[in-house]
C-alpha cells in the first residue's frame, strides 16, 4: 500500500512561530518524498487529511435537478464570505436537519470560492439520507457542512484514466475538469442505467482536450470493466469511482508490476466486513447486550437498540462513531485514531471485538 500522507489541506491563517514554520517546511519536502517514491505500489485509497474539518454553517441557495433522482445543492455562506478552499476529490461531512451526517463529495468548479456543489441520488430502501434531502430540503434552509477533507486526492500524472459508475461521477467530474484545464490527457469512461440517469452529461460533453465515453447499459450491455481497462498503460494514473462490483473488479487488476500499478478509488458503502467471527457488545448505558455476527458491523448491530448513534463515512476514516471501550479486547480496522486512543476507544464501523465488548453506549 501506499503510504498515507496527511496534512494535505490548507489550515486557517493564523500566527506561526518561524521555528514551528521552518518545521512544517521541512515535512512537507519529506512527505512529498515518499510520495513520490518509485519503490512503492500505488493502489491508493488513503485516509482523508484529517479527522475533522472546519464547521460551516451555510445557507442552501440553488437546488437543481440533474438528472433522474439526482439533485445538486449549491451552498453558499450565508453572508456571502468565501468558503475554504478545495481540491479535485474532496468531500463534505453534511449534517442534516434530523442529526443524521452524510458524506457528499463536492462536484463543483474548486475555483469558485463562493459556494460548494454536492450532487446526492434518491435512494428509496436507503437509510433515510438521501430521502431527507430529495423530500424536505428547500433553497434558502441553513445546512451545516464539516470539511472539506480529501480522501481520494487527485496526483500528478503525465496521463489519467478515470472510470464512474452512476452517482460515482461526482469527484471524477472536478478531476476531468481539472486535467482538461491543465492540458493533460485524459480518458472517461462514465457508466450508468440510462442516459437520464446520468447527471451532468452536458457539463462532460463541453470539456476539451480529453476523450469521454458515455456507456449507460441499456445501449451497451452491463459494463466490462477489465476490457475497459485492458489498454491502461503504466504512465496512466487511474481513477475508479463507483458501486462495490465495479471498485471489485478494478481492485483485483491491479498490479504493482505490471501495466495498473497506480490505482485509485473511492467507494460510496460501507466495505464488507472480511475474517470477522461472532461475538458480544454489551452497551452499558443502555442495558442490553447485542449480538454481532460475523458478517455486519458493530455499528450495525448497535443501531438495532441504538438508532440515533452517531456515524457517517461506515467505511473507519471520519472518526464520528468513536466510542468509548469499558472492557474487552479490540480488533482494531480503522486507519484514523492514535494508538494511545486506541487503548480506550475504537470505530465501531468497521472494528471489532473478541468474545465480548463492553461499550459506553
Amino acid at each position: 500500500m501506499r503510504p498515507m500522507i496527511r496534512g494535505d489541506t490548507p489550515l486557517p491563517d493564523v500566527p506561526v512561530h518561524p521555528g514551528l514554520r521552518r518545521f512544517l517546511t521541512v515535512m512537507r519536502g519529506y512527505r512529498a518524498l515518499v510520495a513520490d517514491s518509485p519503490l512503492t505500489p500505488r493502489l491508493c485509497n488513503p485516509a482523508p487529511v484529517r479527522r475533522t474539518g472546519f464547521d460551516l454553517d451555510l445557507r442552501i441557495d440553488v437546488i437543481t435537478r440533474e438528472a433522474e433522482d439526482v439533485v445538486s445543492l449549491y451552498l453558499v455562506a450565508p453572508d456571502g464570505a468565501a468558503l475554504p478552499r478545495w481540491r479535485p476529490g474532496a468531500h463534505v461531512d453534511v449534517v442534516l436537519p434530523s442529526g443524521r451526517q452524510r458524506q457528499y463529495s463536492l462536484c463543483g468548479d474548486p475555483a469558485d470560492p463562493r459556494g460548494y456543489r454536492i450532487a446526492v441520488r434518491l435512494i428509496p430502501d436507503g437509510d433515510g439520507g438521501s430521502q431527507e434531502i430529495h423530500q424536505t430540503l428547500r433553497a434558502g434552509q441553513p445546512l451545516r457542512v464539516r470539511g472539506p477533507r480529501n480522501a481520494f486526492r487527485l496526483v500528478e500524472a503525465t496521463s489519467y484514466r478515470f472510470v464512474a459508475g452512476g452517482i460515482g461521477i461526482t469527484p471524477i467530474l472536478p478531476m476531468v475538469g481539472a486535467a482538461a484545464a491543465n492540458g493533460v490527457p485524459w480518458r472517461l469512461d462514465y457508466l450508468g442505467r440510462t442516459r437520464g440517469s446520468m447527471p451532468f452529461l452536458a457539463e462532460l460533453a463541453s470539456l476539451r482536450e480529453g476523450t469521454v465515453a458515455i456507456r449507460p447499459d441499456d445501449e451497451f450491455g452491463p459494463p466490462d470493466i477489465a476490457r475497459l481497462l485492458a489498454d491502461v498503460r503504466p504512465s496512466n494514473a487511474v481513477y475508479v469511482c463507483g458501486p462495490p462490483p465495479m471498485l471489485d473488479v478494478a481492485r483485483a487488476l491491479f498490479d504493482p508490476t505490471g501495466d495498473l500499478r497506480e490505482l485509485h478509488t473511492e467507494r460510496f458503502s460501507p466495505p464488507p466486513v472480511v475474517g470477522g467471527t461472532p461475538f458480544e457488545a454489551e452497551l452499558r448505558r443502555t442495558g442490553v447486550t447485542v449480538e454481532v455476527g460475523a458478517e455486519e458491523s458493530v455499528l450495525a448491530a448497535v443501531r438495532r437498540e441504538v438508532p440515533s448513534v452517531a456515524y457517517s463515512c461506515r467505511q473507519g476514516f471520519c472518526g464520528s462513531c468513536k466510542t468509548t471501550v469499558l472492557a474487552g479486547r479490540v480488533e482494531h480496522r480503522d486507519s484514523v485514531l492514535l494508538d494511545q486512543e486506541r487503548a480506550d476507544s475504537m470505530l465501531i464501523c468497521v472494528s471489532r471485538g473478541h468474545d465480548r465488548l463492553v461499550l459506553d453506549l
